[in-house]
């Protein structure tokens, strides 16, 4: 039959319906899965049929057993097999009947049950399992292949072929033998390696990783776009499983992956797509992007992620399953994992999982191991130091103080001692009438049309495109920023501080706390000053805390009191008093490194507050430090001396120490712990021509300086070096921690010894002469009466 039915026209389809196209396109398809599920029957009844006919395919039965034991086998044969002349025609024509029946086999002769009894509901699978026919193997059962079936009127006809059966027993006797062999193989023992060939083949192992680390990372440098897939390869080293060589494998891979993150990670933050940003239409380079971006924080994250893991295992002390590394070389491992950290938290505090990091590096901060520790410390140090606008810095510090609070205050001093670090000089205070008012508000364009003519306009425009140019060049959104995220931050520290002097004032983190107070206290707000000093004031007076703590609380005092405290109406002459009072517990031994806290707290309480220091105070600390530097290393003398320069140019009449005539009624009265009261006017400065005669140059130059009245020109004056130096930086320049003298003594050549004859040790002719005489006389043990000698020669 001809086909009538046309193809449509390009026409027609556009007229067509888009809701029958799509009825077509769901007919289409209905039709092409029922063929499929017509052609997968016709197909299993296909198979069917093949299993029926080779089922029906009779097959002989087996042969019996042959018996093992010959000489039994014959004498059976000769006890049961009866000849055929002794049997009775009617025996005889009975057992051929029943040999044509196949239960006569199966059935056993010795029971009495017939031959035709019914099938039992209750017996057992192993009794059926036995009565089912045998098969008899005489020949090997030849396989089938099933051809295609051919298909006629009467139905499908299966089509089969003989395999060609090889010679079966040729493969058998090989594969026996191939067998054999390599059980031969297995049972000879493994050749034993000697220490140098395990070296060797160490070495060989190790720079073929060491090639294949170096290739991956080079591709992925050159080209990270197209290569990101590589990272998953690399980072799967981190899992190696070669005993020999798996821990600096690991180690190499761990730095190798910190590099290359280092080098290809972009400097923004990587944010997960939306859904609608998925379901649009991309460019070709947009999409590679995006698609690189993906693949990269995917395999920083799961990078991280084996970190973490590394640290967990080392410090629940705990093995995989391969058992591939030992306990003691996890802590190589986790070492090497917590330097990565530290870099990319140093090095990228701006990309994903920063926070994540954190978390990690700063309970390491609180760990006993001192190595893993400081890493962390120096990591954090330099995340402060860097952090320009105090994102980073902000969370650090909300995770210390959790951690603080967390522990119950039984953390580390070093942990509290890291705020220091801080870069925070300035924060949001109260604002003034200016800072509320509002910001000046440009003008809308019906304003412009109201007030302003066509002219003015043009100009009015000109002039607000200008000015928001300035604004954004002066980025006071930056600052605002800034001053916002810094002022958060130093509010979470005084929180942790405050706490601390509250619940645990015995606490190991006193010293640390009073410490960051010292450095911040300008910063606190007016509303907490009086409390403050209050608590301060009591610390000091209970006695129970270290001298360098007391030094501490009043460093602390006097930076409130010279920021937003001089409004303050508060009077510290006690502190003034208990610092005079304990100078003279400072010495050369362990104290000498306090004194730099003490010359800090001089300078805010005499140099910064001269407008409040009386003239009799000012000379009693200057005779006291002049004093005081007799005692303490040759850096603190410096310090000293230095700080007494800058009290005599800042108070006037201080010349009156350099003169031996009195001034006034009284006596100096140096045990006094008072220093308005104990005439320090009528004393001087003789400790200065001591330090003249001091073996350091520096504390020569000093002090020949002070007792010609400090000079700023002339012969007596300074060199620019020293006299522009403050105090403290002196102290640090001329340390002697690195057991190094500065300046440096100059060398010597030694002087030759002149020889020296035995007669010329003697002054005495007469004694020499006697010893000669008693030399050359034999050996009698006489007492020597050197007194009634030198009598007898002074008499005469």
């Amino acid at each position: 039959r001809k086909n009538t039915k046309r193809v449509p026209s390009f026409r027609k389809l556009l007229r067509t319906s888009k809701i029958k196209l799509d009825n077509k396109l769901k007919n289409k398809q209905y039709k092409q899965q029922s063929a499929a599920k017509k052609y997968r029957k016709e197909q299993k009844k296909l198979r069917q049929a093949v299993r029926d006919a080779v089922c029906r395919k009779p097959f002989p039965l087996e042969e019996n057993k042959k018996k093992t034991i010959t000489e039994k086998q014959e004498k059976e044969e000769e006890e049961d097999a009866l000849p055929l002349d002794m049997m009775d025609e009617d025996d005889l024509k009975l057992m051929q009947d029943l040999a044509q029946k196949a239960s006569f086999i199966t059935r056993d002769l010795s029971s009495n049950e017939p031959v035709h009894i019914k099938k039992r509901k209750n017996e057992s699978v192993i009794d059926k399992y036995e009565k089912m026919p045998r098969r008899m193997q005489t020949e090997p059962e030849k396989e089938l292949i099933h051809l295609l079936p051919i298909k006629d009127k009467g139905g499908i006809i299966p089509q089969t072929m003989e395999k060609p059966v090889l010679n079966v027993t040729q493969d058998e006797e090989e594969d026996t033998e191939e067998m054999e062999v390599a059980e031969d193989a297995n049972e000879e023992p493994l050749p034993v390696l000697t220490a140098e060939e395990m070296a060797a083949q160490r070495r060989r192992t190790l720079q073929e990783r060491k090639t294949h680390i170096a290739a991956l990372a080079a591709a992925i440098l050159s080209d990270p776009e197209n290569n990101v897939k590589k990272l998953k390869e690399l980072r799967a080293m981190l899992m190696e499983q070669d005993p020999n060589v798996a821990v600096i494998v690991r180690k190499l891979v761990m730095v190798s992956l910190m590099e290359i993150f280092k080098d290809i990670v972009p400097s923004y933050k990587i944010r997960p797509l939306t859904e609608a940003e998925k379901a649009t239409k991309v460019k070709k380079e947009t999409q590679r992007l995006r698609e690189f971006e993906e693949g990269l924080v995917s395999q920083y994250k799961f990078y991280l992620e084996n970190l973490e893991q590394t640290i967990k295992d080392w410090k629940q002390r705990k093995l995989k399953k391969s058992n591939v590394i030992s306990l003691k070389a996890y802590k190589g491992l986790a070492e090497i994992a917590v330097k990565c950290l530290c870099e990319l938290l140093v090095a990228l505090p701006h990309f994903n999982f920063h926070n994540n990091i954190i978390v990690l590096i700063v309970p390491l901060m609180n760990d006993t191991s001192k190595m893993i520790s400081e890493l962390c410390f120096e990591a954090v140090k330099k995340l402060f130091k860097q952090d320009k606008l105090g994102f980073a810095s902000l969370g650090v510090v909300k995770v210390i103080s959790g951690l603080v609070k967390g522990r119950n205050y039984n953390v580390r001093p070093e942990l509290l001692k890291v705020f220091l670090h801080l870069r925070i000089k300035e924060v949001e205070l109260k604002k003034d009438s200016e800072d509320i008012a509002p910001k000046k508000k440009f003008m809308t364009y019906k304003e412009k049309r109201k007030n302003l003519s066509r002219m003015q306009r043009k100009w009015k425009k000109a002039e607000e495109k200008l000015e928001r140019e300035l604004l954004e060049a002066e980025a006071s959104e930056s600052k605002e920023k800034k001053l916002k995220l810094h002022t958060e931050t130093l509010n979470i520290v005084f929180l942790t501080y405050f706490r601390i002097l509250k619940k645990t004032q015995k606490s190991p983190l006193l010293p640390a706390v009073l410490e960051g107070l010292a450095k911040f206290a300008h910063l606190i707000n007016v509303e907490f000053f009086d409390d403050l000093l209050i608590v301060l004031h009591s610390l000091i007076a209970s006695g129970g805390i270290t001298y360098r703590e007391t030094l501490h609380c009043i460093l602390s005092a006097f930076h409130i009191l010279s920021g937003q405290g001089d409004v303050l109406n508060i009077d510290p002459m006690k502190f003034y008093t208990h610092l005079y009072k304990t100078l003279f517990s400072l010495h050369a031994g362990g104290t000498n490194e306090d004194i730099e806290i003490v010359l800090q707290c001089l300078d805010v309480m005499l140099a910064k507050r001269r407008k409040q220091v009386s003239q009799q105070r000012a000379l009693a600390f200057i005779k006291r430090l002049s004093t005081l530097g007799l005692h303490v290393l040759p850096n603190s003398s410096i310090g000293i001396l230095a700080t007494n320069r800058v009290l005599m140019h800042t108070f006037p009449k201080m010349d009156l120490l350099l003169d031996n005539e009195s001034q006034g009624s009284g006596v100096y009265l140096p045990e006094l712990e008072e220093p308005e009261h104990c005439n320090a006017q009528n004393t001087a400065l003789w400790e200065l021509h001591l330090l003249q005669r001091h073996y350091h140059p520096i504390v020569q130059k000093f002090a020949a300086h002070l007792i010609v009245g400090a000079p700023a020109e002339g012969s007596g004056a300074l060199s620019p070096d020293l006299s522009r130096r403050p105090a403290t930086e002196l102290f640090e320049i001329y340390s002697m921690k690195g057991m190094t003298f500065n300046p440096p003594v100059a060398s010597v050549t030694p002087r030759r010894k002149d020889t020296f004859s035995q007669t010329d040790s003697f002054l005495c002719e007469e004694l020499n002469e006697w010893l000669q005489k008693h030399n050359n006389e034999t050996a009698v043990h006489k007492p020597l009466n050197f007194a009634k000698l030198l009598k007898a020669s002074s008499l005469s």
